[in-house]
């Protein structure tokens, strides 16, 4: 059939429920639709109690958050932070906005997140070239947990902060601690393809109360106590406002319900595409534990052997083919090293992420998607394998 005669099948859509409602149309009946009001420090208690952190602060992106987060940990022009290669752009450039240089780390093949032996390989060179990172980017790949106690052992070891980009992994849990609990500053992202949005927003997470104060100072334009509008800084225009907030207050009533879902989706995926040549269903088996939201279900396409006659079938076949039927697939995260706006970077390692993503492909995982969306999707897919 034509891809017309279906519905488009998106990667990851919002997914409302009806208790936004109540709180959009209180703040529209209040009035209460600026950057300030009820809503924004009624969701920034249901972050702090999603997260198991003392402050949040509601922001504009996570972009912006992650901005904040490295201002907070001192980060300024010259100096170097140490990120993955293996992630979303948005990880990196608030490094660039401060003048300073990404230093890109190599993932490891079961989560996908940092190695932390190429990670220990990057700090023990930057020391010897007399450049101490100033913070380390901890990112967990769609929802995955990263090797957390081998990279927090590294971090204290050699006395680096660390900025914990949660963005993907709102829900997720490493030994019973929900993930972006374990930096100086956490991150979370409510963009409108996370597993909960606010439409477009962020949220900056730290239990240091000084950090949090600041956070809100540098997030309203930095403006000086005082009855006439003074500025001693540099601020930002990052405040979330009350009318989105209401939504993010309703759907953090979801939370629960939304990881449930995603992991089923996920569990579908792996039962009914198990055994197809070629593919695999990532990502690794969760450490014990521990619970990843898997916020996107994700397929590696293995080389066919070298005896066989079946068709190689890449992550860009298979996602074009998936176009014909109308559904939106995405390939992996390419690497940040591989980019040219990072070309000059420095980067440790490099090849298990390129594999990654020379291999690998999104499927859509919302949480709306029925049992025949789902199969729609993998009979889609056994068409090309």
């Amino acid at each position: 059939m034509r891809s017309q005669d279906y519905d488009r099948l998106f990667l990851s859509p919002p997914h409302l429920g009806r208790h936004e409602l109540n709180y959009v149309h209180k703040a529209i009946e209040d009035n209460w639709v600026a950057p300030a009001g009820p809503n924004i420090t009624g969701f920034e208690g249901d972050i702090c109690q999603a997260a198991g952190m003392a402050h949040a602060v509601a922001l504009t992106s996570g972009t912006a958050a992650i901005h904040l987060g490295l201002i907070l940990l001192g980060v300024g022009p010259g100096d170097e932070v140490l990120c993955p290669s293996f992630t979303f752009v948005a990880t990196a450039n608030p490094v660039l906005y401060l003048g300073a240089t990404p230093v890109f780390v190599d993932s490891e093949a079961d989560t996908w997140n940092l190695c932390p032996e190429r990670l220990r390989e990057a700090i023990v060179a930057r020391l010897a070239l007399g450049k101490k990172p100033k913070a380390l980017i901890l990112v967990h790949l769609y929802g995955m947990p990263a090797r957390l106690p081998e990279i927090l052992a590294l971090a204290q070891e050699f006395d680096i902060p660390i900025l914990e980009d949660a963005a993907e992994a709102l829900g997720s849990r490493f030994e019973g601690q929900p993930l972006g609990s374990f930096g100086a500053v956490g991150v979370f992202s409510f963009n409108g393809n996370k597993i909960l949005t606010t439409s477009g927003g962020g949220a900056l997470v730290t239990n240091d109360a000084t950090l949090a104060q600041r956070a809100r100072f540098l997030a309203t334009q930095a403006k000086d106590h005082a009855p006439h509008y003074q500025h001693s800084e540099v601020g930002y225009n990052y405040r979330l406002s009350n009318l989105l907030a209401g939504i993010g207050r309703g759907q953090m009533e979801l939370l629960d319900e939304r990881v449930k879902r995603r992991r089923e989706i996920f569990a579908w995926y792996q039962k009914h595409l198990a055994g197809r040549p070629g593919l695999t269903v990532a990502l690794a088996p969760e450490p014990a534990g521990s619970r990843s939201n898997r916020w996107l279900t994700t397929i590696l396409l293995n080389q066919p052997e070298a005896d066989s006659d079946a068709p190689l079938a890449t992550p860009e076949t298979l996602r074009l083919h998936l176009e014909t039927h109308n559904i939106e697939s995405r390939p992996l995260w390419k690497p940040l090293h591989l980019q040219p706006l990072f070309a000059t970077a420095p980067m440790y390692g490099g090849e298990v992420c390129a594999d990654l993503f020379a291999r690998g492909l999104c499927l859509p995982s919302g949480t709306a998607m029925t049992e025949a969306d789902l199969r729609r999707v993998a009979e889609a897919v056994r068409e090309v394998l």
